[in-house]
């Protein structure tokens, strides 16, 4: 289903960045590629946003109104470009930010569910260290308080719901990273039970429209974005850290039903349950594009 020009276009940030500005960044501090498939072109980071692919500044249509009554209206935002994470926090990297900051945060914030297996991680005499084989399968049984730390530890945030979701359909509205074709085992990891992982960046033919992978199943991810209804609005407090209620997760994990891989797809996470750790729990980071650090 296509939207046009009538839908209601809302300003995801407070500043417009023009494409020169756009071209000008990339052309400095990334190099372009072709995402698999002959797909669009994205611009990779360099220095701190390695590994992190640049979102081109822009209008795209966020939801849609022929999926879930949570997903609609359907309704244009425009976003300032911005990095998001090529692929998902893996179970090695997320150990690091353990060995330096502990398993809980300050106020006693769970970062790491450690009496659970399922976490890949544990403690030795060198310190806290990724289950052997693990390495590179997706961080897991860490809490939303977790993601925000480990993200802010390099310099950088949780995406937005908003941020996630342009970065999986880009700008032609497309149901899955991929297209509109329901997913496959070429595609994306699904059909396991809930908690089942695979090493990260596996499935290439899968990527979005700007090259970045397993944005489909593998596990849900974390967005900073609290829950409220649409339309899409920043400023309405839904964006705060601080922000009580519900938070909002993206993508599915190995066991969602078709309407739950979507680009479009909203978890509504309880904040009991963002509290603690779950296997069906990754995430990425992302970064402000228009600052040059």
């Amino acid at each position: 289903m296509l939207f046009g020009s009538s839908l209601p276009r809302l300003q995801g940030s407070p500043s417009f960045t023009s494409l020169a500005g756009v071209l000008f960044l990339g052309a400095w501090i990334g190099t372009s590629t072709f995402a698999p498939g002959g797909k669009a072109a994205s611009l990779e980071g360099k220095g701190k946003f390695a590994g992190m692919i640049l979102i081109p500044a822009g209008p795209f249509t966020m939801g849609r109104n022929d999926g879930p009554p949570d997903e609609a209206p359907a309704h244009e935002v425009f976003l300032a470009n911005f990095y998001i994470g090529r692929n998902l926090v893996t179970v090695a990297d997320y150990a690091k930010f353990i060995q330096a900051k502990g398993p809980s945060g300050p106020q006693g914030e769970m970062y790491l569910d450690v009496e659970d297996p399922d976490a890949l991680i544990y403690r030795q005499k060198e310190g806290w260290i990724p289950v052997n084989g693990y390495e590179s399968y997706p961080a897991a049984e860490l809490s939303w308080y977790g993601a925000v730390a480990y993200c802010q530890w390099l310099g950088k945030r949780l995406p937005s719901e908003a941020e996630w979701e342009k970065a999986a359909r880009g700008k032609d509205q497309r149901l899955y990273p991929w297209g509109n074709e329901p997913p496959g085992p070429d595609l994306a990891f699904v059909g396991g039970f809930r908690g089942e992982t695979v090493p990260v960046g596996q499935y290439p033919d899968g990527a979005s429209p700007y090259g970045v992978l397993d944005m489909s199943g593998q596990l849900w991810e974390w967005t900073r974005s609290a829950h409220e209804p649409y339309p899409y609005d920043p400023k309405d407090g839904r964006e705060e850290l601080s922000a009580g209620g519900s938070r909002v997760a993206r993508g599915g994990n190995a066991a969602s039903e078709m309407e739950g891989l979507t680009a479009t797809s909203r978890e509504i996470v309880t904040p009991w349950r963002a509290e603690t750790g779950h296997a069906y729990f990754g995430f990425r980071c992302a970064a402000s594009g228009d600052v040059l650090m």
